[in-house]
């Protein structure tokens, strides 16, 4: 008897923290809310700590080398994964197509090498507003690749897409830095990884995606890091696992969001993170964004979302979710 009373004690603690006003009160709001309102919390939740991500990248990559900060951030990830993978008896990794798996976390870990290159090269504000071609690059990816049929709507957001790059570069008034040309190329890569998803989409789980993507991710990168290996400081190693945290935190938000809500109610939020990095550059790095970024960044973010509302119509999603 008394062991039964003690294992009910937990249950009837959560229901008194759960009827408590403190605790009731955000439960009814939130649960009056629509799916859309809850969805576009969960976008703007996710643009914050995946911007915070970035700024704490810009921060300790100036010490350690973006293939190491990579791995922590790809490790820290898996150990949260870890949990998931445990629980199914790590029956989520049953897959017929390794290959294909190994070929999309190769893609991901290059996109993020260079994505976490640019980052402590140029301003963050401009590292987000070259960050949002990655649509336009899958748009074209999906024509090439996946056989997708020609409409002009999407060559002209295509090329609407690359015209607010060249806002934003000026090739010919301006010097075009490494760090810009790395973000581009990180966007294509990563475009070419969500080619290798929806082809994956078509037999695995999600749960199966994500979980192959955690480990061949921190595979792929741990060879590039024991190469420029430097033991990192503590200082330096909690910022690697609020790293992994915000990286995390943006992820679960960004899938949460797009399961909640449709997308093209949720995506025109993704553009905070332009604002987010902003007002993180002004606070922490001294950085003033241009009138050129803000205006190629509107270009390009308005080509990826005219994609994916036009293909909403024609019920083919083709917009990819955020990176982080």
């Amino acid at each position: 008897m008394r062991g039964a009373i003690d294992r009910d004690r937990p249950t009837r603690r959560r229901h008194l923290v759960e009827r408590s006003p403190v605790w009731h009160a955000p439960q009814v709001l939130w649960a009056r809310q629509s799916a859309s309102v809850r969805g576009i919390v969960f976008m703007c939740l996710s643009t914050l700590f995946a911007t915070m991500m970035h700024g704490l990248v810009r921060v300790v990559g100036q010490d350690l080398p973006a293939f190491e900060v990579a791995f922590f951030r790809n490790l820290f990830g898996l150990l949260i994964l870890s949990p998931l993978l445990w629980q199914s008896r790590f029956r989520v990794l049953r897959t017929e197509r390794v290959g294909l798996h190994a070929l999309r976390g190769l893609a991901n870990v290059l996109a993020m090498f260079l994505f976490f290159s640019s980052l402590t090269m140029i301003p963050l504000a401009r590292v987000s507003a070259l960050n949002f071609t990655a649509p336009i690059f899958m748009a074209l990816m999906s024509i090439v690749f996946l056989g997708e049929r020609f409409r002009f709507y999407r060559w002209a957001a295509i090329f609407a897409g690359f015209a607010g790059v060249l806002i934003i570069l000026r090739p010919g008034f301006d010097v075009i830095d490494a760090g810009s040309l790395l973000v581009v190329a990180s966007a294509a890569f990563w475009a070419v990884a969500m080619v290798f998803i929806k082809m994956l989409s078509r037999t695995e789980s999600s749960l199966t995606i994500v979980a192959w993507m955690g480990i061949t991710m921190c595979l792929f990168s741990f060879g590039p890091a024991l190469w420029v290996w430097q033991t990192p400081t503590l200082e330096q190693l909690l910022l690697l696992m609020l790293v992994g945290f915000c990286g995390t935190v943006a992820q679960m938000a960004i899938s949460q969001s797009l399961k909640v809500a449709d997308p093209t109610a949720v995506l025109p939020f993704d553009f905070l993170k332009l604002i987010w990095a902003t007002l993180i550059g002004v606070l922490f790095f001294a950085e003033v964004p241009d009138a050129f970024t803000w205006i190629g960044a509107a270009v390009i973010f308005s080509s990826g979302l005219a994609i994916a509302f036009r293909e909403k119509r024609l019920s083919k999603p083709s917009m990819p979710p955020p990176r982080f």
